[in-house]
């Protein structure tokens, strides 16, 4: 994995703080009858706006700028026609290529009110990725983050996605390695000063297993349980770690 030089590390800085600022406008946005393909303008609007462009067009021949999967839809969900409606819970993911480095994040969340179950899910998601954030440090395993994530997930009766991942993130947007949301502790590389990965936690109520959809992109559950998914950009620090796509 790529150690991050300070030039580096101060791009993508840079980048996540234009990322995190995008997805919160764009949560803002994502109101009862609104299309998910204007989502998708709105968030590579805000990206070219910022004198950036988006990481996730034309990646692997991905049409759009953004993914936007709701309700049993996991990730990489194409942008369409389809409108948003009360009850949604709405996975919002993307990537932001600023000065030669990228960053990606994702959020879910629900339009109006939503189910508890939902609520549920959507908490247990979060709390799992920021419960793996915690841990990162230089000499950590990345067995110990996986681990943790997969137990939080685990221990509220919820299933870790197991056939997607998080990955190391820089000049490309998937770097070497594929850092899975469960693992066993102690194994797996070793953190280092300099690092920088997306962890991304991908969980459904019902099933660890998915269905890839007719359109040979957007990845759902196999059984249409509701799904959620969170992701930051961290950098491993002298000390412990770095959100560079804070979005709280």
């Amino acid at each position: 994995m790529s150690i991050k030089n300070l030039s580096a590390i101060n791009s993508m800085t840079k980048g996540g703080i234009i990322l995190a600022k995008l997805l919160q406008n764009a949560k803002s946005f994502c109101q009862p009858g609104i299309k998910t393909q204007d989502v998708d303008a709105f968030i590579e609007n805000q990206i070219i706006a910022s004198n950036a462009k988006p990481s996730f067009k034309n990646f692997k021949g991905y049409p759009s700028s953004s993914c936007i999967s709701i309700n049993d839809e996991l990730v990489h969900t194409l942008p369409s026609g389809r409108k948003i409606a009360k009850g949604d819970i709405v996975s919002l993911d993307a990537g932001v290529f600023y000065e030669g480095f990228h960053t990606d994040a994702a959020i879910t969340f629900g339009v109006g009110k939503i189910s508890k179950s939902a609520e549920h899910l959507i908490d247990i998601t979060k709390k799992s990725l920021y419960e793996g954030i915690k841990i990162i440090a230089p000499k950590v395993k990345i067995g110990d983050v996986q681990s943790r994530i997969q137990q939080v997930i685990e221990k509220a009766n919820l299933y870790v996605i197991r056939d997607l991942s998080g990955h190391g993130i820089g000049r490309k947007l998937q770097e070497y390695p594929s850092i899975p949301n469960f693992g066993i502790p102690g194994s797996g590389f070793t953190l280092e000063e300099g690092m920088t990965i997306c962890l991304e936690p991908m969980v459904a109520i019902g099933t660890h297993k998915i269905i890839l959809r007719n359109d040979k992109w957007s990845v759902a559950t196999a059984d249409k349980s509701l799904s959620a998914h969170f992701e930051h950009t961290i950098l491993v620090t002298k000390i412990g770690y770095k959100i560079l796509t804070d979005i709280d």
